[in-house]
């Protein structure tokens, strides 16, 4: 038998098989697009393989260096930090055109690169025009996508204060369900279990969440039109994909004008590569009109400063039951971290929740922005459109029959 080449993991075989067959859901003939770190190799390899094994007609590996992003902020010139390369944004032309399947990974080898750089020219260093075709075309339905963690000695570095790679394998394993015997009925099961969940909420008539914890109190007002989902997208032809791997939480847009009160987050941020620590935030008509942080508010603040970026896109509830909460720690990566406990997203609103965003209220933005604001410590009631006050998390338990 001549050689691969490679030297395969079996547990790695698995997890990019899951990531193909039930994240993406990639179908025969559709061609895969995947973007990852340089670290990242062993998983894009896995990938590739588990792509043509499921039919893929070609699979495109986009590979990004975070050291030469290091490079344009630290000494680009001004002009190039928002700037999108032509061939990127055919990237995703393509992939729309295509109606193709992507995949991106996340787990930052060094969660903390960027920390050395001015925290303004950190927060605006990202490709506006690529974010926002990336984000539209996402949400026009046309593209099956999803995203999954590599474990690698850098991420576990962080979680750990060692590089015990094994370690962050068995956390990610239970997270995403590769524990279990058969990881593709186990994430049926789960999706449904969630979707249950948003069919409860969508049937209570919520009218405002309101957020009762330290350093918070909050009240967010809901968006007329805008359903509660949970983790299954489906493409405009059919196919049903599950984004985030792994995934907790359900999960609407609300009206970007009926914010109000004062949010603390109850967990670190990894934004651009820089780590975020004590975030806080003052609402006023819907806006952000102050950030506080104990590190880095400037990265924040460069972000939020973006147009419409001082309004929020999404608001996300997540129990106790969640596997990445259960395992107590705190990845330092927002694909994790926002699946441990209630979070809200500053930025662009979730088109998928919408019948049409041509409402006012829908917010369009540049950015989108998850940072964590929930634990035990956090109540969450949700006032219904006839005045009822409901309670919906109390020490972390969902105080609605499952």
């Amino acid at each position: 038998m001549a050689a691969t080449g490679l030297e395969l993991d079996p547990r790695l075989e698995r997890y990019a098989e899951l990531a193909v067959r039930v994240g993406a859901n990639l179908a025969e003939g559709q061609t895969l697009f995947v973007t990852c770190e340089l670290d990242h190799a062993p998983l894009a390899q896995a990938l590739a393989r588990a792509g043509y094994a499921a039919g893929a007609r070609y699979v495109d590996v986009l590979y990004r260096d975070p050291h030469v992003r290091h490079a344009l902020i630290e000494l680009g010139p001004d002009e190039a930090l928002e700037h999108s390369p032509a061939w990127m944004i055919d990237r995703w032309r393509h992939m729309d055109e295509e109606q193709g399947a992507s995949i991106a990974t996340t787990g930052s080898s060094e969660p903390e690169l960027m920390a050395d750089l001015d925290g303004t020219r950190v927060g605006r260093a990202r490709m506006k025009e690529l974010m926002e075709q990336a984000m539209q075309r996402m949400a026009n339905r046309r593209i099956n996508w999803s995203g999954v963690a590599y474990p690698n000695e850098g991420w576990a570095n962080t979680v750990f204060g060692e590089p015990d790679v094994e370690r962050l394998w068995e956390a990610v394993a239970f997270c995403t369900r590769l524990d279990e015997p058969d990881p593709v009925a186990a994430w049926n099961a789960h999706v449904d279990r969630l979707e249950r969940r948003a069919e409860q909420l969508n049937a209570l008539g919520v009218d405002q969440l309101r957020y009762r914890g330290p350093g918070t109190d909050l009240t967010v007002g809901m968006l007329d039109g805008a359903r509660w989902m949970a983790a299954r997208f489906e493409t405009t032809w059919g196919s049903k994909y599950v984004p985030n791997m792994p995934t907790e939480e359900v999960f609407t847009t609300p009206d970007r004008r009926r914010t109000e009160g004062t949010v603390r987050s109850t967990r670190p941020l990894e934004l651009s590569c820089q780590i975020v620590r004590g975030l806080a935030m003052r609402f006023e008509g819907g806006r952000i009109v102050e950030i506080t942080a104990d590190e880095d508010a400037d990265v924040v603040r460069a972000q939020v400063e973006t147009e419409n970026g001082a309004f929020l896109g999404e608001v996300a509830l997540v129990d106790g039951t969640s596997r990445v909460g259960q395992t107590g720690l705190t990845f330092s990566d927002t694909l994790y971290d926002e699946n441990a406990t209630c979070h809200i997203a500053y930025g662009f609103g979730l088109p998928e929740v919408m019948e049409s965003t041509d409402v006012e209220g829908f917010n369009v933005a540049s950015v989108h922005t998850d940072f964590m604001i929930g634990g035990p410590e956090v109540e969450i009631d949700a006032v219904t459109h006839d005045g009822r006050t409901i309670p919906i998390l109390r020490e972390d338990v969902w105080q609605l029959t499952d």
